[in-house]
């Protein structure tokens, strides 16, 4: 006896009801798991690059290559799944990239840096003295979908500084927010500026000044004794804690005692040059970059964010302004938008040719197949956590000119057989 296939139409006919209840679940199903999908501009993707940035002052170039780039570069060739490394020395500073093979499991990727930590760690301690770091960074994949400018007019960069670092503070708190950076922000240092030829007229040494400043900057501690009830911690006076305080230093010279603030002028300012500025419309302006957390939603971390910063906005004191100078939650929710609209022209369009062409009956049959193909497409991507993004979307339009092509083919096919008496 010849085995025969399973005929999968005439079950189907056979369990009207059965199918009936299917085709409803997962229309439901599918229209929950689309309005749970994550919503991004761009696929998520695994940035396979590691900076490894060693700092030596006063070295030279050939010092930096020998002394650190080359025994740093040869400890990390022992990484797995590495495919090259390039490295670069300069006076002061090394910088060494390593790259990881192109089919490098993204699972893979985070043990990858573990191990060039603890490589770099295994020979940090054959590295010369007055060497800073080795310093990693491997977070490349990072990308900030919200950014705002903050200007001022009437305040320091200072305290700018200090209101945007509450509201950092207030939205590294909102649900589905990862990271949040703030640009532009000038370090403060404290300068002291002298005259050599006033120091060399009262005969103080430029070495004597930098030694008793790093003295009196160094934090000792002191001890403590304890009581029945508490521990009472000494701390010992005398700290730097502002420039007057610095100003009032005493300089011994000579046999002589003189105050700082006498032979140098000491001022609060910021560095100088800058390593990163920020401009809004050509005003200096610091940033605020938010980014997404994996697998979220960026139309509704849009949202969030717009009623946040209204809040904010409004404890701002006058003369500091924000602006908003990108928002991704805008593009995703016109690409969806986009994607939505040729998803009901296709309906549109199938639903009058096939009434057209094939009547009322096969017309319904066809325009049905396309919003429960995608209903089960939207469960499947819930499934395997597939968000909506520009990849998907592009795809899911691609297939949709398939699905109506076979649909009508296959429906026009069964009409035609059904005239010929099957």
């Amino acid at each position: 006896m010849i085995p025969t296939r399973p005929n999968i139409s005439e079950w189907a006919l056979k369990h009207r009801a059965l199918v009936l209840y299917f085709m409803v679940a997962l229309g439901l199903a599918g229209l929950y798991a689309y309005a749970r999908l994550g919503q991004n501009e761009d696929p998520e993707f695994t940035f396979k690059v590691m900076v490894v940035r060693t700092m030596w002052p006063g070295a030279t170039a050939r010092e930096v290559e020998q002394e650190v780039t080359e025994r740093l570069e040869k400890k990390l060739q022992e990484t797995p799944w590495i495919d090259f490394t390039r490295s670069y020395s300069k006076p002061g500073e090394s910088m060494i990239f390593i790259t990881l093979k192109d089919f490098t499991p993204p699972k893979e990727v985070p043990n990858a840096w573990y191990q060039v930590r603890k490589k770099v760690a295994d020979v940090r301690s054959t590295l010369p003295d007055g060497v800073r770091g080795p310093f990693f960074n491997d977070e490349f994949g990072d990308t900030f979908g919200n950014i705002y400018a903050f200007t001022t007019d009437g305040y320091s960069f200072a305290e700018l500084r200090d209101h945007v670092e509450n509201i950092r503070r207030s939205i590294v708190r909102v649900p589905d927010v990862g990271k949040v950076a703030v640009l532009g922000e000038q370090a403060e240092k404290i300068w002291i500026e002298m005259s050599h030829r006033k120091l060399a007229t009262l005969g103080v040494d430029p070495l004597v000044i930098a030694e008793v400043l790093r003295e009196r900057n160094i934090m000792v501690p002191a001890g403590s004794f304890q009581t029945r009830d508490d521990q009472v911690h000494v701390r010992v006076s005398g700290a730097l804690k502002s420039v007057e305080s610095i100003r009032e230093i005493g300089i011994r010279a000579n046999g002589r005692l003189f105050r700082l603030g006498d032979i140098a002028t000491v001022s609060r300012g910021y560095a100088d040059p800058a390593e990163l500025l920020m401009r809004f419309n050509g005003e200096p302006a610091m940033g605020l970059a938010v980014s997404l957390r994996k697998g979220g939603d960026i139309i509704e971390l849009g949202r969030m964010l717009e009623a946040e910063m209204d809040r904010l906005k409004a404890d701002l004191p006058v003369g500091i302004e924000v602006h908003k100078l990108s928002d991704q939650p805008t593009v995703v929710k016109d690409s969806i938008r986009e994607f939505m609209s040729t998803l009901a022209e296709a309906v549109i369009i199938v639903l009058a040719v096939s009434f057209i062409s094939l009547g009322m009956r096969t017309g319904i049959v066809v325009a049905l197949s396309i919003p429960l193909v995608l209903a089960v497409t939207f469960l499947c991507m819930y499934i395997f956590g597939i968000d909506l993004q520009r990849i998907s979307l592009g795809a899911l339009i691609i297939a949709l000119g398939l699905l109506v092509d076979d649909a009508i083919i296959a429906v026009e096919m069964m009409v035609r057989k059904l005239e010929e008496g099957y």
